[in-house]
C-alpha cells in the first residue's frame, strides 16, 4: 500500500509539472501573438477622394431644420461626416459613441450624420434615436459624391475641407482610429504600423 502511495504521489508531481510547462508554453505563446496583432482602424478604400485631398464642395439642407450645412469649402471647424441608416444595426451600436465624441469633442469637431431614402422614415429615426441636436443630410448625391457601398461609413474633413480620414466603421475603436490618422497625419492607422502602402496627397 505504500509503494502505491508512493507512485502516485510521484505520479501528480509529474502531472503538475507537465500542466505548469504547457501553462507556460501557452502563455508565451498568446504574448507573441498580442505583439503581432496590430490594431485595426477604419478601413479605408479607395473609391472617392482620397485622403490628402480636396473634398468636393456641396451645400445640403438639414433634415432636423437647423439650416443648411456646407462641405467641403473652408470651415472654421473639423467636419465628421457619419453615413448611417435607420436598418443598419451596426449604425445603431454606434450611436451612443457618436452622441459621446459630440459631446467631449464639440470644441473642434462638427459631428453630422447622412443617409438617404424617404424623409419620413429617416425622421421617425431621429425621434426614435434622439438625434434632434446632430445635422442630418439626406442626400444620395452626398454617398454617391464619397463612393459609399456599406454602412457605417465616416469621412473626416479638416477646416480646408480636405480629407484627412475616412472607412468603414464598425466599432468605436475604428471610429477613434480617424482621430488617431488626424493626429499621426497618416491616412490610416495600417498606414501607420507599415501595414499598408503611404497615400498620396496632392
Amino acid at each position: 500500500m505504500t509503494n502505491f502511495l508512493v507512485f502516485a504521489v510521484i505520479v501528480l508531481w509529474a502531472l503538475v509539472l507537465a500542466l505548469m510547462v504547457i501553462v507556460f508554453a501557452m502563455a508565451r505563446q498568446i504574448g507573441v501573438l498580442l505583439e503581432r496583432v496590430s490594431p485595426v482602424g477604419a478601413m479605408v478604400n479607395d473609391a472617392g477622394p482620397l485622403v490628402g485631398q480636396p473634398s468636393p464642395v456641396l451645400e445640403l439642407p438639414d433634415l432636423n431644420g437647423l439650416g443648411n450645412v456646407s462641405l467641403g469649402a473652408p470651415q472654421s471647424r473639423h467636419q465628421l461626416v457619419f453615413f448611417l441608416s435607420p436598418t443598419c444595426p451596426i449604425c445603431k451600436t454606434l450611436l451612443p459613441a457618436l452622441k459621446s465624441i459630440r459631446a467631449s469633442e464639440g470644441h473642434w469637431l462638427d459631428l453630422i450624420l447622412a443617409s438617404d431614402g424617404e424623409a419620413s422614415r429617416h425622421r421617425q429615426f431621429i425621434a426614435q434615436m434622439g438625434l434632434e441636436r446632430f445635422p442630418y443630410l439626406l442626400s444620395g448625391e452626398l454617398g454617391m459624391t464619397y463612393r459609399v457601398t456599406k454602412l457605417p461609413f465616416a469621412v473626416l474633413l479638416d477646416p480646408q475641407g480636405v480629407v484627412r480620414g475616412k472607412g468603414l466603421i464598425n466599432s468605436r475603436e475604428q471610429l477613434e482610429s480617424l482621430f488617431n490618422a488626424l493626429e499621426s497625419g497618416h491616412a490610416s492607422i495600417q498606414e501607420y504600423m507599415g501595414l499598408a502602402p503611404a497615400s498620396q496627397p496632392v
